[in-house]
C-alpha cells in the first residue's frame, strides 16, 4: 500500500501565490494545498476547459477557495507577455510563484510557437520570462520562487552547441536539459537576486518519481498511448514500492515555497534512497547543477534567446 506523507503549511491568507502546470497531476494538488490553506491563487493554464474542472475538483475540498484562472502557453513568449502585462496591471504582488509546468518527451523534435525545441522553450525558456515580467510584482510581495526540476537532471549537460536540438534530437537528452536549464535557473536567480537586492528567494525541487500524466499518452505532443515506464511507474506507485504517489510528489515543492524552515537556494526532494520517493526534506545538488559558470551562461542565452532581461520593467 502506498504510504502517507504529508506536511503542515502555515496561514497563507493575504498572500497571492501563481502556480503554473495547475490544471492536473502535481500542479492541481499544490494550488489546493495553498488554497486551503488561504491563499489567493492564480492558476493559468493552457486548456481552460481543464482549468475550470481543476477549480471544481479543489472547491469539493475547499469550498470558500480563492481560485482565479488565467491562460497562459508557456511555449508561447507572446502567451507569456500576455498574462504578465495583465497581472501587472492589476497590480496586486506575488508572494509565491511555483514554475511547476512540464512537457516531456515528445517522440519526434517539435517546437514551440517561437521555434524553440519544445521541451527547452516550455520548461526552461517559457518559465524563465515569465518570472522576468513578474519581477515587479515578485519584488513587491518579497516573493519566494520555487522551480521544479526533474530526476532526470541528475545526469545530462546543457547542449551548448545545439541548445534547440536542431541536429541529432534525443528526446529525453533534451528533456533533462530542459530541467538541468529550470534548476540552475532558479539557483541563479537566488544569486542575482541577493546581488542586486531584489528581495525575493530563491529555491529548486524536484517531485522524485511518481504516475503523473507526463509520460501518459498525450496526443498533443504526438504520444498516442501510454508508455511502458509509466505502466511500471503505476504498479509499483499503488504498492507502495520505491517510488511516491501523486499525493506525495507535491510535498517537495509545497515545503520550498511555504516553509518557513527551508534554506534559500538550496534543493529538495524525496528522501528515500535514489530521491524518487518518500517523504520531502533538503537534499545535496546533482552533479549537473552545481556549476555556477554554466548558470550564468545560461541565463545570458536565455535573455538573449527570450529578449526578456531582469531588471526590466514590466511590458
Amino acid at each position: 500500500m502506498p504510504h502517507d506523507y504529508d506536511i503542515t503549511i502555515d496561514d497563507l491568507s493575504g498572500k497571492r501565490a501563481v502556480v503554473t502546470g495547475a490544471s492536473d497531476g502535481i500542479g492541481i494538488g499544490i494550488a489546493a494545498r495553498l488554497a486551503g490553506a488561504g491563499a489567493e491563487v492564480v492558476m493559468p493554464v493552457r486548456n481552460p476547459n481543464k482549468g475550470e474542472a481543476a477549480i471544481a475538483t479543489i472547491r469539493e475540498r475547499h469550498p470558500h477557495a480563492k481560485l482565479t484562472l488565467e491562460e497562459l502557453d508557456l511555449s508561447s513568449l507572446a502567451s507569456v507577455t500576455a498574462l504578465a502585462q495583465k497581472l501587472c496591471a492589476e497590480g496586486a504582488p506575488i508572494h509565491v510563484l511555483v514554475n511547476n509546468a512540464g512537457v516531456m518527451t515528445p517522440p519526434d523534435r517539435q517546437t514551440t510557437a517561437d521555434g524553440f525545441e519544445l521541451q527547452f522553450g516550455t520548461n526552461h525558456l517559457g518559465h524563465f520570462a515569465l518570472t522576468a515580467r513578474l519581477l515587479p510584482l515578485l519584488k513587491a510581495g518579497h516573493a519566494r520562487v520555487t522551480s521544479q526540476t526533474s530526476v532526470a537532471a541528475r545526469s545530462g549537460a546543457i547542449n551548448w552547441s545545439d541548445v534547440n536540438w536542431e541536429h541529432g534530437y534525443d528526446g529525453m537528452a533534451a528533456y533533462r536539459q530542459s530541467k538541468i536549464a529550470l534548476g540552475l535557473f532558479g539557483l541563479e536567480l537566488h544569486r542575482r537576486s541577493v546581488a542586486a537586492g531584489w528581495g525575493i528567494t530563491s529555491n529548486i525541487s524536484h517531485p522524485g518519481v511518481a504516475p503523473t500524466n507526463l509520460l501518459a499518452a498525450r496526443p498533443e505532443v504526438g504520444r498516442a498511448k501510454d508508455t511502458v515506464g509509466v505502466r511500471l511507474i503505476r504498479w509499483f506507485s499503488a504498492r507502495g514500492l520505491i517510488v511516491g504517489t501523486v499525493d506525495s510528489a507535491k510535498l517537495p515543492a509545497l515545503m520550498a515555497a511555504t516553509s518557513a524552515t527551508v534554506k534559500d537556494g538550496a534543493f529538495y526532494g524525496p528522501q528515500w534512497p535514489g530521491h524518487v520517493g518518500g517523504p520531502p526534506g533538503q537534499q545535496k545538488l546533482w552533479k549537473p547543477l552545481r556549476d555556477n559558470e554554466s548558470a550564468a551562461r545560461l541565463w545570458a542565452v536565455s535573455e538573449e534567446l527570450t529578449g526578456v532581461t531582469f531588471g526590466c520593467a514590466a511590458p
